[in-house]
């Protein structure tokens, strides 16, 4: 899910419900009940065709608007005139460049642990996610009943994600996709099929898909869903009829549903830290060892895991040195969501900190 960000608690409430960039006055289905058959309902600045526009003569997006007419039954003028108005963004491009992963490790320890946690957990935000969470908490609570995913686990996936809605993006969508579908060989095929679905998901939900917007990947709402996950993913949590990713209700629902897809074991361990160090054995969330393997190379938990007799062996980098840990399988689901060690554990941590700052 590509994606990130991040401070008083007055303030962040009045941005809940300020911040959605799909905002929807009337339901959904009044919205499609106007639409044109096989279109979308624009908003009337957005109902034209431009004589030129960034895609204009593209032969990719030309191909791209055959398909969806032939595969979904879309409206050819309307898709034109949707495309004749999008964008081609050169920073989506460059930015999208920078997220290539690098593959030369550091020497030794320097503190990039340390660094990654700092940047979400901090007291304000900690004290914006307890915000969040006293606000949404029947949700949140509910989700845990529903899914089995406990509540700091979706508010940290929130918080880190969006600070819990405060950052979700101002690049529109479709502009995103589409630069990212026809200019960027590299993953255009990936980037298509995005771009497909969201434009399925806009007409099915009565939205305009000139007007949403996310990250410079795609990636919509609280939880920063790229399209093909709220198709697969996404759930009416609020009970209103429609799936919006920009409704916190259904945020939740849909990270906690998520979860559970993705092998969240309700009231299981995530991780444990280890005592000892392993330098020799391969580390990250990738891993498999046997709690043997593990004890034979200088390492035991600090605390009881339980049924486990397998883990991946985790590594943090604390400037000082290392940090063992025992991965278990639902730090291998939080890995879903987003492939990095990092990632997961703040997502973790953070939701740990929410949770003991409630009760403080």
């Amino acid at each position: 899910m590509l994606k990130r960000r991040y401070v008083a608690l007055l303030p962040l409430i009045m941005a809940l419900a300020a911040c959605s960039s799909k905002p929807k006055s009337q339901s959904a289905t009044t919205q499609t009940a106007g639409a044109s058959q096989g279109g979308f309902l624009l908003q009337p600045q957005h109902d034209m065709l431009l004589p030129t526009g960034d895609f204009t003569g593209n032969p990719a997006a030309e191909n791209f608007i055959n398909m969806m007419v032939s595969k979904h039954g879309f409206n050819r003028q309307q898709l034109q005139e949707v495309f004749s108005q999008t964008k081609r963004l050169d920073y989506v491009l460059r930015l999208m460049d920078r997220q290539a992963p690098t593959t030369q490790p550091a020497p030794g320890p320097n503190g990039a642990w340390l660094r990654y946690r700092n940047k979400f957990i901090t007291p304000d935000n900690v004290q914006n996610g307890v915000a969040f969470w006293n606000q949404y908490q029947d949700a949140l609570n509910r989700a845990w009943q529903v899914y089995g995913v406990p509540p700091e686990i979706v508010v940290g996936i929130i918080g880190v994600e969006t600070r819990w809605g405060r950052v979700m993006g101002k690049t529109r969508i479709i502009d995103a996709l589409a630069t990212l579908a026809f200019n960027y060989p590299r993953r255009a095929d990936y980037f298509a099929g995005e771009l497909e679905t969201f434009l399925l998901m806009s007409r099915d939900e009565g939205d305009d898909p000139l007007a949403l917007k996310g990250s410079f990947a795609g990636a919509m709402g609280y939880g920063q869903f790229m399209p093909s996950s709220y198709k697969e993913y996404a759930v009416d949590f609020n009970g209103d009829g429609h799936i919006n990713l920009w409704d916190p209700e259904d945020a939740i629902g849909s990270v906690a549903h998520y979860f559970q897809q993705h092998g969240w074991v309700k009231g299981d361990l995530v991780a444990v830290p280890a005592n000892g160090q392993a330098p020799q054995l391969e580390n990250g969330f990738k891993t498999k060892y046997s709690v043997g393997q593990l004890a034979a190379a200088g390492l035991t938990p600090q605390q009881p895991l339980g049924d486990h007799t397998e883990a991946s062996l985790l590594r943090l980098d604390i400037g000082s040195g290392y940090q063992y840990w025992y991965g278990l399988p639902n730090f291998y689901a939080i890995t879903r969501y987003n492939h990095s060690t990092h990632y997961a554990m703040a997502v973790w941590q953070l939701g740990q900190a929410v949770a003991l700052a409630r009760v403080q």
